[in-house]
């Protein structure tokens, strides 16, 4: 299995982001071929897409001026988080836990980082959607099959760091069902599912770091997964999550 990566210029709002990957693609002598999977950075594609919010604009409300003034945020930040959320969970200083789109996001999403001075770039208002096209265009121009995934990074409960995770995909399946395969003992999976979009994401975000590195596209090449015609990621409900689910079933 390899891993390439993509550097390529500072993507601005508005920008053909098929086109400068083609172009930095082209850079490196580089080709995509059948079963390539590309990962993309949703800042980067959320930018391209017009997602970035002058906080100028922004005149906060009197719920986000006193969540802002309780959890250390910017009430114009808070505002956009507010709006950007199905449902606050709660937070500490900093940050907020939102449940939106059927995920749980720190402040929905919303990024200061890799954003101009005084802005803020939003998730992709679509990313399985963003995904598809992104794909079909680059399988026209490369007369190939290829799956594209829209990466994030994430914490985990106690854990220090980030770990990659799809918020978009298209041409793989993104959880695999292991349920009814047997285990090295002979025994029956009864719960077990491969998150397979989460751990590429993790896998290419070696690469695409989290600072300047400007890489927001990475190329796997020869991954043992196999290409389908299938988009976006399984969504459970929180009662199901062992870390949300048990808020709701304590023994007190």
């Amino acid at each position: 299995m390899e891993l390439h990566g993509i550097k390529t210029p500072i993507i601005k709002p508005g920008d053909d982001i098929v086109e400068i990957l083609v172009k930095s693609i082209e850079e490196i002598d580089f080709e995509l071929e059948d079963g390539d999977i590309i990962v993309l950075a949703e800042s980067a594609v959320a930018t391209a897409e017009n997602r970035v919010i002058n906080l100028g604009d922004i005149k906060p409300s009197e719920k986000a001026i006193d969540f802002g003034e309780q959890y250390s945020i910017d009430p114009r930040e808070m505002e956009i988080i507010l709006q950007e959320s199905d449902r606050i969970i709660g937070g500490i200083s900093g940050f907020v836990l939102a449940l939106k789109s059927g995920f749980l996001s720190p402040n929905a999403g919303i990024d200061t980082s890799n954003a101009p001075e005084g802005h803020v770039v939003l998730l992709p208002d679509n990313p399985d959607k963003s995904a598809r096209e992104i794909r079909s265009k680059l399988e026209e121009i490369y007369n190939c099959n290829i799956a594209v995934i829209i990466g994030d990074s994430r914490t985990h409960p106690l854990r220090w760091g980030c770990t990659g995770i799809a918020i978009g995909c298209s041409g793989i399946e993104a959880v695999e069902d292991e349920r009814g395969k047997k285990d090295i003992y002979g025994k029956p999976l009864e719960v077990t599912r491969k998150a397979v979009a989460d751990n590429i994401v993790s896998a290419a975000q070696i690469l695409m770091g989290e600072c300047d590195e400007s890489v927001p596209a990475v190329i796997m090449r020869d991954a043992p997964v196999e290409m389908k015609e299938v988009e976006g990621i399984p969504k459970m409900s929180p009662r199901e999550c062992l870390y949300f689910g048990i808020f709701h079933n304590r023994i007190d």
